[in-house]
């Protein structure tokens, strides 16, 4: 399988990035996301990196930055999400603070890239969209670059809507 068909780059996330005026990126690094954290650890210029300890603590943390008037994105893996749900819940859902995160589909199948992650073999890959849905908490898969629009559309909706919104990186970012 040509990965590369399925990745999104390092470079490209930057930019996304740049694009959307993301000032933070708070997060618990993941191995799907592992080349951008990488360039971000590396240092990009007007974007700073906040390791945190959890992921509840990254939604604590990105929603201070918010309030304070910066504009932050949270990067995890998707088990790091179903861990902090009710973190989620309390922040995004019922004290209406508006979050992008960029959740990285750990343990998708290659065989599963360019099919439904609904159906992967893996459940915390496959019930990822559903609960997502049974939550009303907006998501868009980010496959390729081309996906990358995307991105511009989370920040609008959760600022529209005052609420997260979900990117699952599908893939292994690529590291140029």
């Amino acid at each position: 399988m040509d990965l590369s068909a399925h990745s999104i780059s390092a470079s490209a996330g930057i930019a996304a990035l740049r694009r959307n005026r993301v000032d933070h990126v708070v997060t618990v690094p993941d191995w799907v996301q592992l080349s951008l954290h990488q360039r971000l650890q590396d240092g990009v210029e007007g974007i700073r990196l906040i390791n945190c300890a959890n992921e509840n603590q990254t939604v604590t943390v990105a929603a201070g930055l918010t309030i304070g008037g910066k504009r932050p994105i949270l990067m995890m893996q998707n088990q790091g999400l179903y861990n902090c749900l009710n973190t989620l819940r309390a922040v995004c859902l019922d004290a209406h603070i508006p979050m992008v995160f960029m959740v990285g589909q750990f343990g998708r199948e290659f065989a599963n890239l360019g099919q439904p992650a609904t159906q992967s073999r893996r459940t915390m890959v496959s019930i990822m969209e559903p609960l997502l849905k049974a939550i009303a908490v907006p998501f868009h898969c980010l496959d390729r670059e081309v996906d990358l629009p995307r991105m511009d559309l989370a920040f609008e909706q959760a600022e529209v809507r005052r609420t997260a919104v979900v990117l699952l990186v599908g893939a292994p970012m690529a590291w140029q």
